[in-house]
């Protein structure tokens, strides 16, 4: 059974943050639970959105987070950082986007520390390689839809063709 959409697509926060999630190197979107979830190409999940998911009032992010750093983040500010259900007990820590000014810069590298996380185990025996990309990601990206079914979607980078 499917999950009713929870979010609104025309949103200025969520364009904000897909801008931000897709500027990774092979990121691209699936919708799920009736969220927007960021993953890798080959590896796993690093984002997903929160709009009021199952009445928590807010409208957030939860990101796969390092080690400690979720306590971190919590305990420095707990009206922006919370634990989130399901993933939090992982390690996850859920960024609010709408209380006060969001610095997405911050959320940015909190991001890329989860998107970093979540690259399969090859990309991250091979070094730096992805630790690079991660750093040239561009802060905007072309995004296209591909419809996949009813109520889901799928966003991919646009890629161009080299030569042509």
């Amino acid at each position: 059974m499917s999950h009713p959409r929870k979010y609104d697509a025309d949103n200025p926060l969520l364009t904000k943050l897909r801008e931000l999630c897709l500027s990774f190197p092979d990121a691209f979107e699936k919708e799920a639970w009736g969220e927007c979830t960021f993953r890798m190409e080959g590896g796993t999940m690093f984002a997903v959105t929160d709009f009021n998911h199952h009445g928590s009032g807010h409208i957030a992010v939860w990101v796969k987070a390092p080690p400690l750093a979720q306590e971190q983040m919590v305990e420095s500010d707990p009206k922006r950082y919370f634990r989130p259900p399901y993933m939090g007990p992982k390690g996850w820590v859920g960024i609010r986007l709408d209380v006060g000014r969001v610095s997405w810069k911050k959320v940015r590298e909190i991001i890329a520390a989860g998107y970093e996380m979540s690259a399969p185990k090859r990309a991250k025996q091979s070094g730096g390689s992805q630790k690079q990309a991660v750093a040239q990601a561009a802060p905007k990206s072309e995004t296209r839809v591909t419809k996949r079914s009813a109520g889901s979607c799928k966003k991919k980078k646009a890629t161009q063709k080299k030569g042509r």
